[in-house]
């Protein structure tokens, strides 16, 4: 497995905004559409927010994550955030969501930031397993319940 950053491959930018959209926009009811989540994914950069890399095996994309400077509107005083965690189906389990989240602390590490932050509906357990640590229980700008956790990045 090889991560790189998207903006080195902007050829896979549509994969990313396809799974972004229907995992993260659809799925939550979201109002944006996919010509827009493309478009964002179109602006992720090398070294400011927001940041998106990817996972390839043999030159196929078959994950992503990103690097948000906010990624819950009402907490605005907590950043960065990894966001946007996902795995193609056909390759979970081979270690790939570790391996994406390993790289994220090592990029924000290197921007100089102490402390990494994520929000969770649904997969609490998978990232208290990883280490990170609760932080609370909040409701993002749509109401709905979210938690937030946090890892402190080793300096």
């Amino acid at each position: 497995m090889h991560i790189d950053y998207l903006c080195n491959h902007p050829e896979y930018i549509n994969t990313v905004a396809n799974w972004i959209y229907s995992e993260f926009v659809v799925k939550s009811k979201g109002t944006i559409s996919f010509d827009e989540v493309a478009k964002y994914w179109e602006k992720t950069q090398l070294k400011s927010f927001p940041i998106t890399l990817i996972a390839l095996i043999d030159s196929e994309c078959v994950g992503t994550v990103s690097i948000f400077e906010n990624d819950l509107k009402t907490q605005t005083s907590l950043t960065p955030w990894l966001a946007s965690l996902y795995i193609n189906p056909f390759f979970r389990g081979r270690g790939i969501a570790k391996g994406l989240i390993g790289k994220v602390q090592q990029i924000v590490k290197e921007l100089g930031f102490k402390e990494l932050y994520l929000r969770t509906e649904y997969t609490s357990e998978y990232y208290r397993m990883l280490g990170w640590k609760f932080v609370y229980r909040t409701h993002d700008e749509k109401n709905q319940e979210t938690e937030v956790f946090k890892m402190l990045i080793d300096s």
